[in-house]
């Protein structure tokens, strides 16, 4: 009988859960270990996700349970061999009734966004493949991948850290999840922006002080002076994201104004709103 990770114990019956992450792996202590703590650890305890670690080693049929092998054609390293992880997606197929989407963590992948982690979160049950050594056979890959994803041009050992990453971005947009539910929806990336500056006490530090307008009690005032910094921040930081913003007429030419060089009429409020905003 194929073992789980001892950490498994937070994975349950999938019907008692909102949604559910299976980790095909060979390292489940791993990543176990890093998502039971924290706000996905909370999670997991109230029941509104599960986390189910599987460790592919478990399925290798050799006597010392090898699941790597040579490359055909020569080259350098190893490769994961195709039988113990079609093995360990067919069990798990079989215990869920039904064969859920598998996520491939690779650098040939599409990049990993926060519109890709909405739609996957609509998904009852992910599973998350991670390679190690030189990769996957291919035919593995044929046969049960369903999605190739990134967290970026770059390569790790393995794939468990960029499972995390998803995972864990995933997770806060389930409900109940975060403790204020329109935080997930707020964060950097809504609309398509990046969060706007945020402040707490004391309101002077080492001689900056936190902006006049979010010390007013103006609401509206408020949030548009946030919906501005979001505006700028992203224009001076991720500018890329602008093209598919969704912005009012008059944030565009707000945002016109920024590209043309000048400084647009504050970062606070109208000048007729009765709140004089102070610039960063």
């Amino acid at each position: 009988m194929p073992r789980r990770c001892k950490t498994g114990q937070f994975a349950k019956k999938a019907s008692v859960f909102g949604m559910n992450f299976h980790i095909m792996t060979l390292f489940p202590e791993m990543v176990m270990s890093g998502l039971s703590t924290s706000i996905t650890g909370r999670a997991m305890e109230k029941g509104l996700i599960s986390i189910d670690a599987v460790n592919i080693r478990d399925y290798s049929e050799e006597k010392h349970r090898h699941v790597d092998d040579a490359p055909y054609g020569g080259g350098a390293g190893m490769v994961m061999q195709a039988g113990p992880v079609c093995s360990c997606y067919e069990d798990l197929c079989r215990k869920l009734g039904k064969r859920p989407r598998v996520l491939y963590m690779t650098p040939q992948g599409k990049v990993f966004r926060q519109a890709i982690a909405r739609e996957l979160a609509e998904e009852e049950d992910l599973v998350f493949l991670c390679g190690h050594y030189e990769g996957i056979d291919e035919r593995a890959l044929e046969e049960i991948v369903t999605d190739y994803l990134s967290i970026g041009d770059y390569v790790l050992t393995g794939g468990e850290l960029p499972a995390m990453v998803m995972i864990d971005c995933i997770a806060r947009l389930v409900p109940g999840v975060l403790s204020n539910d329109s935080s997930a929806e707020i964060e950097s990336f809504h609309d398509n922006l990046l969060e706007y500056p945020q402040y707490t006490r004391p309101e002077v530090f080492h001689g900056r002080a936190v902006p006049e307008v979010l010390l007013s009690g103006h609401h509206r005032n408020i949030e548009e002076w946030r919906r501005r910094q979001s505006i700028r921040r992203t224009f001076e930081r991720r500018p890329d994201l602008l093209e598919e913003a969704n912005l009012s007429r008059k944030e565009r030419e707000y945002l016109a104004e920024l590209r043309s060089g000048g400084e647009p009429c504050s970062d606070g409020p109208d000048p007729d709103s009765g709140t004089e905003g102070k610039g960063l």
